[in-house]
């Protein structure tokens, strides 16, 4: 999968398990000649490739003769599995990327507060736990946006700035429908609670911030708040044909697809399509506008960090470690291949962009806010997958009032 889900609410380590082997035996990471060898656990993507990430640390191999950097190979598990699979074997790596630590498991990772450096990375006080730095990151990744067709709208007679209301972006799907397009793109798999998840954030958390810190408290519910509001928004798309019910039988690559080859008008996605438009070389065809709402416009943008890194402390290697990461997440050159390779940004800083990463790049400038969950304002585990499937009940016969109430049912019984 993607980020939206994967990395946008990146897993978390199993602690339960993972803390009472973190302190055994660690496999020797040093050779005969005194070279230290830093193991590093990554996902690795369509973007992010075993060659790519190899090519990266090579760089800093380079200006670092002492130290060898390893890839950990996860197969075909995520980073967090891989991680806990390690550190229940009492083999921790010394470095893991797209890991969110949470308070049951940060003593798990080095406390990075004291390193001065770690100040400047992006949203770094976002994901400090109990007022300590475990996650730094070398961008952000935004997801409130819509992707649209540059030649529907200009069939349709649209103009993407005139769309800043829910009622606009309604409007503007039955023009695009009438003009013979499928007005706005899905898919199955993730993605249908994935893009519910960016409409309802962008109006929601921009409203109030703290609204999943009071879902846990119990103070609020989704029966009967905006996100209820929201869902039927959602199905009211269903209902008139703006979304297909038929997508749900596509994967998220076809969804994508179809897209690009201008089989529908627009696109709910995070920055992270960028570099997908960018290889299909129609970038220059396609706009982009910031999230309508019910609320404030512009909203905030719903994000996360971008290439995050935790050190491990159980790390032979844990001051080699750490230095590595601040090369990750310091070093120009290293920053700019990374936010690069994936689409992602970092304020005030500039590299080489087509057209369309630079629209998006000029959103996340004007956001008022980057909207993240996490700390207390992530939501329970398990929750984006119970949101996926309550979601995709809207494409058969389930109300939005059905699903508000299923997903406080749920929420619930995870206590």
């Amino acid at each position: 999968m993607r980020r939206l889900w994967r990395r946008a609410c990146t897993a978390a380590v199993a602690a339960t398990v993972v803390m009472a082997a973190a302190t055994g035996c660690s496999s020797d990471s040093d050779d005969a000649s005194g070279q230290t060898t830093l193991r590093v656990i990554v996902n690795i993507t369509p973007n992010l490739t075993e060659q790519y990430w190899n090519t990266l640390f090579d760089g800093y191999e380079k200006t670092h003769p002492g130290v060898t950097v390893k890839l950990e190979l996860t197969g075909t598990i995520s980073a967090a599995a891989k991680l806990t699979q390690d550190m229940a074997a009492g083999d921790p790596p010394d470095i893991a990327q797209q890991i969110t630590p949470t308070k049951e498991n940060a003593s798990l990772f080095a406390d990075l507060s004291d390193q001065d450096w770690v100040k400047d990375t992006p949203l770094v006080d976002q994901y400090a736990i109990d007022g300590k730095r475990y996650l730094v990151g070398v961008g952000v990744q935004i997801q409130s946006l819509v992707f649209y067709s540059k030649a529907a709208f200009a069939k349709a007679g649209l103009t993407a700035t005139d769309i800043k209301t829910l009622d606009q972006f309604s409007d503007a799907m039955g023009k695009l429908k009438a003009a013979g397009y499928a007005p706005l793109q899905t898919a199955g798999q993730w993605v249908p609670g994935g893009q519910f998840t960016l409409v309802a954030d962008s109006g929601v958390l921009t409203a109030d911030a703290d609204w999943y810190a009071k879902r846990k408290a119990g103070s609020v519910s989704f029966a009967g708040s905006d996100y209820e509001k929201y869902l039927g928004r959602y199905k009211n798309w269903i209902s008139q044909g703006y979304l297909e019910k038929s997508a749900l039988g596509l994967t998220y690559a076809d969804g994508q697809t179809n897209f690009l080859n201008g089989k529908s008008a627009m696109y709910v996605m995070g920055s992270f399509f960028v570099p997908a438009a960018d290889a299909a070389k129609k970038s220059d065809d396609i706009g982009v506008f910031t999230m309508p709402t019910d609320g404030a416009y512009p909203s905030g943008q719903v994000g996360n960090i971008a290439n995050p890194y935790v050190v491990a402390n159980a790390s032979k290697h844990k001051a080699e470690a750490i230095e590595f990461v601040k090369w990750l997440t310091t070093d120009p050159t290293a920053i700019e291949s990374q936010l690069a390779a994936d689409g992602n940004l970092r304020k005030g800083f500039t590299y080489k962009m087509s057209s369309l990463g630079t629209a998006v790049q000029q959103i996340l400038d004007g956001s008022p806010s980057v909207l993240v969950k996490a700390g207390e304002r992530q939501p329970i585990s398990g929750y984006s997958g119970e949101l996926n499937t309550q979601v995709q009940s809207l494409f058969s016969n389930a109300s939005a009032q059905q699903v508000a109430a299923g997903l406080d049912k749920w929420w619930n019984s995870q206590k």
